[in-house]
């Protein structure tokens, strides 16, 4: 039996929960008490993060355009990747297609989802515990921030805000695409990610009719507390950049994250929305993707080109 296999971050079900949550997305390392009791307050701030939620409606979707099983696994939360594989197992898949829902490469996120995919502990420790490889065929999709249905996408969600927010200030508004910010030290290590998430906005910005191509700027966002430096520019240096060469607002869009999280409902839609009013500057933010229709195509894309992908491995492996 054939099926799909969504990979994603995860997120604790409630404040309570948030401990336990970040031992598994820090490998086990203890961080400081104040900085796990500030995330406790943001997620009490947002009340409940919808992530794994809305992945599963994603799942849904796209099962209803592919009409194959979708399976929906996470790195740091329940349901967790390796309990997912054992369910696919005892359902009696045979192949299948796994799709990192992190559209830009890093060994920090979709290095870490391949290796609770396929048990690949490398003798370290993991929290939670790796399981075993999969014992069906795996076809893994690893990057996809160059998808022409995703940039697509993240065009269509950008630009009647965009549009909005010009006719409101008079003059072309500034876009500011975002990413997670990572450490400094993944980036120096050759990881792609910061490439391939910059590509994402430089792919998307063309398809904003009228959005000129200097009114766009690229911002990390969400950079850790802990753990030496981490990449940038921050959004909060941009947005004063943008302040002082004299606009008065700003529209954000998250290109490094599908659907709403801490760090879109918190992040931007509470402390970079504080931010701006401190220093008079209007915010708009492009509506994540989410579950939409134009996501769940893409996915459905990659979907048919990994079972393609799989068919001709299968095909070759018979002839040798």
């Amino acid at each position: 039996m054939d099926a799909v296999l969504l990979l994603a971050h995860g997120t604790p079900d409630t404040p309570e929960s948030v401990p336990e949550f970040l031992r598994n997305v820090t490998g086990g390392r203890a961080l400081p008490p104040e900085v796990v009791k500030e995330i406790q307050h943001r997620y009490s701030l947002i009340g409940h993060s919808p992530l794994t939620d809305i992945t599963h409606r994603q799942a849904q979707r796209l099962a209803r355009l592919i009409n194959l099983p979708v399976y929906v696994g996470m790195r740091n939360w329940h349901p967790y990747i390796p309990d997912v594989v054992r369910q696919m197992t005892d359902d009696g898949v045979t192949r299948a297609v796994a799709i990192c829902l992190a559209p830009q490469n890093s060994r920090t996120s979709v290095g870490l989802y391949r290796r609770a995919l396929f048990g690949e502990g490398g003798g370290e420790q993991l929290y939670p515990p790796a399981g075993e490889a999969p014992p069906f065929a795996v076809e893994f999709v690893d990057s996809w921030h160059d998808h022409p249905g995703l940039t697509r996408a993240f065009a269509e969600r950008l630009t009647p805000v965009w549009t909005r927010a010009s006719v409101e200030l008079g003059a072309a508004a500034p876009v500011l695409f975002t990413a997670h910010s990572v450490p400094q030290r993944t980036i120096a290590a050759g990881d792609l990610y910061e490439q391939q998430a910059r590509a994402t906005a430089e792919l998307v910005a063309p398809q904003v009719a009228g959005l000129p191509l200097v009114n766009w700027r690229f911002a990390f966002q969400s950079q850790g507390q802990s753990g030496g430096v981490w990449i940038g520019p921050t959004v909060e240096e941009t947005m004063l950049e943008l302040k002082r060469a004299g606009h008065r607002g700003v529209v954000i869009q998250p290109v490094g994250f599908l659907a709403d999280h801490v760090e879109v409902l918190y992040d931007i839609d509470i402390f970079f929305r504080e931010f701006a009013e401190k220093n008079d500057l209007k915010l708009w933010r492009a509506p994540s993707l989410n579950d939409s229709r134009p996501l769940a195509e893409a996915l459905s894309d990659l979907v048919r080109n990994g079972m393609q992908r799989a068919g001709r491995d299968a095909s070759d492996a018979a002839r040798r």
